[in-house]
């Protein structure tokens, strides 16, 4: 069975070894408007539970994934700056084909990140 469209998010806090849970993360569609088309946190495995369900709404086009990056930091007790290196992450990225899944796994600490297309 294939798998079917949309994008699934999966995000790491590399400097604590575990996963970002909690990190606020929000997915627009970033055409002439930027629209809402789903938020949340990432959940205890990782993940971003609303991003899957969004397959039925993805048009091929460009998108932007938001992760709030110092506020999880913040509320994980890490000390940061006043004026945090990362603050907001905007990742823009762009479907081609509505009919493939598109995986993007972020690897993330204080001071750098890595975004990417994985293999879901």
């Amino acid at each position: 069975m294939s798998q079917p469209g949309g994008i699934s998010i999966h995000v790491v806090d590399v400097s604590r070894g575990v996963v970002a849970s909690g990190m606020r993360v929000e997915v627009f569609a970033a055409g002439s408007m930027r629209t809402l088309l789903c938020a949340g946190a990432i959940n205890l495995k990782g993940v971003l539970d609303d991003a899957l369900l969004m397959s039925e709404v993805m048009q091929e086009g460009y998108y932007e994934a938001r992760f709030h990056v110092a506020d999880y930091y913040r509320s994980a007790g890490v000390a940061l700056p006043t004026l945090p290196f990362l603050d907001i992450v905007t990742y823009r990225f762009a479907i081609g084909d509505t009919r493939q899944h598109y995986h993007l796994p972020m690897k993330v600490t204080p001071w750098g990140y890595s975004c990417f297309r994985g293999g879901a």
